[in-house]
């Protein structure tokens, strides 16, 4: 019988055995790879479609996201509205996202609504027609919504800060505009959809609790065609001009009370052996509600409601991005803190109590990750489009547990230099 008052005994997140559950891969008849995890717990599914049709693709600027958003609003059968209505009426959600090297289109469903969602879907990808008003709604839209933003500093800040570090033309660094927006043309939309979204540019994941005839129901309408033809993306080589000048101060609004702080700086991708361990660094440095850049900039000296700390996980290049608002008058003292803590991992070993603390922090977050088939699957499309394997994730969650104090001030003293790095406030 189990002692109720005796107090189970506590184990670390380190402890646990991390295991990344396989997927099963199926293909198509016309040779469209589908990853699937399977899962009972929720009479639910996710089925995501992915194309190599990011804005590393597009010719002029703001057209991958316009393709991707517009797909959805007319087919030659239904009109956006009648295609919302289709999915809503069977609680459905339908989204579609733009990213740097890839656009996805995602159905959330309940499991026995399949067979009536997968037609919606194949429409939506397959016959698309980009109506003319539907472009016009969609510019005057964000037209406005960019006008909006223009006058938030942390917005804008987001939009230099990116130019400085690749440049304004490269994809990372290359941002929207008014005339970019009015630039948009139903042929070139019409032209990177026939290019970018093609049967075999296309990869099927899958997650969830899957009916029985799943395979066979999306052979059917994804894979018994080789609709849209066969296209060949070649991923051009495209060359990163970062800014020569490192400090810059922005008015944008000459009565604004609060600034918008980045410090940042090129940094290897996730290709490099350094990455992984940077991971750990970073975290401790602005990774997470505890770091030292929160309980110093924030907790002690209340110059901010929260400051932070990211990784770029792009695949050409990556970067450190250190991110805060903060009030205009003392935006200027948080720039000098953030370097502070920089200069600290530099010259004093992390102690062993907080790096201890860390490792149980970014185990316990893998394992909330992994908690699940719709979490699981999104690991395994992190790295499958970016050509790797289970061995990297084992690695990373090895070099968590393994890391050495030693280790990580060495990483701060070769990454963590001050001229290495852009600095930028914007009022």
């Amino acid at each position: 019988m189990i002692n109720r008052k005796q107090a189970p005994p506590i184990k670390d997140a380190v402890e646990f055995d991390v295991l990344l559950k396989p997927y099963e891969l199926f293909r198509l008849d016309n040779g469209i790879p589908v990853y699937v995890i399977r899962s009972e717990e929720q009479e639910t599914l996710q089925l995501e479609l992915v194309f190599p049709a990011g804005t590393w693709y597009e010719s002029e600027n703001m057209v991958a996201a316009a393709t991707n958003f517009l797909m959805k609003n007319g087919t030659s059968k239904h009109s956006a509205l009648e295609i919302n209505e289709m999915t809503e009426y069977y609680g459905a959600y339908l989204n579609r996202n733009c990213f740097h090297e890839n656009a996805t289109y995602t159905l959330h469903c309940l499991s026995k609504h399949t067979a009536e969602l997968l037609p919606v879907l194949q429409e939506v990808i397959q016959d698309p027609v980009f109506p003319e008003e539907e472009l016009a709604i969609y510019v005057q839209n964000m037209k406005q919504k960019l006008a909006v933003n223009l006058q938030k500093c942390e917005f804008v800040a987001n939009r230099h800060i990116d130019k400085y570090l690749f440049g304004e033309f490269h994809p990372y660094g290359r941002v929207s505009s008014m005339m970019a927006y009015d630039a948009l043309q139903t042929e070139s939309l019409k032209a990177f959809y026939k290019k970018q979204y093609t049967y075999n540019n296309c990869k099927i994941f899958l997650a969830g609790n899957l009916p029985a005839d799943v395979i066979p129901m999306l052979n059917r309408y994804f894979g018994s065609s080789e609709w849209n033809g066969q296209s060949h993306v070649l991923r051009p080589d495209l060359p990163i001009l970062p800014a020569e000048e490192k400090k810059y101060r922005i008015f944008n609004d000459e009565n604004g009370v609060q600034g918008a702080v980045r410090v940042a700086r090129p940094f290897p991708n996730r290709y490099h052996p350094d990455f992984p361990k940077m991971l750990v660094l970073n975290t401790i440095f602005g990774g997470y509600f505890g770091s030292r850049l929160m309980s110093n900039i924030r907790e002690e000296k209340g110059y901010t409601y929260g400051i932070s700390s990211q990784i770029y996980n792009f695949r050409q290049a990556g970067g450190i991005n250190i991110h805060t608002e903060a009030g205009r008058d003392v935006c200027e003292a948080t720039l000098a803190e953030i370097y502070k803590e920089m200069e600290r991992l530099q010259t004093e070993p992390v102690p062993e109590e907080e790096l201890g603390l860390v490792r149980n922090y970014m185990i316990g977050s893998i394992l909330g990750d992994l908690d699940g088939a719709f979490q699981v699957i999104q690991r395994w499309k992190n790295l499958i489009l970016n050509d790797l394997d289970e061995h990297y994730f084992y690695n990373n969650v090895r070099t968590i547990k393994t890391i050495t104090a030693a280790e990580l001030q060495q990483l701060a003293q070769q990454y963590y230099n001050r001229e290495d790095f852009y600095e930028l406030i914007v009022i």
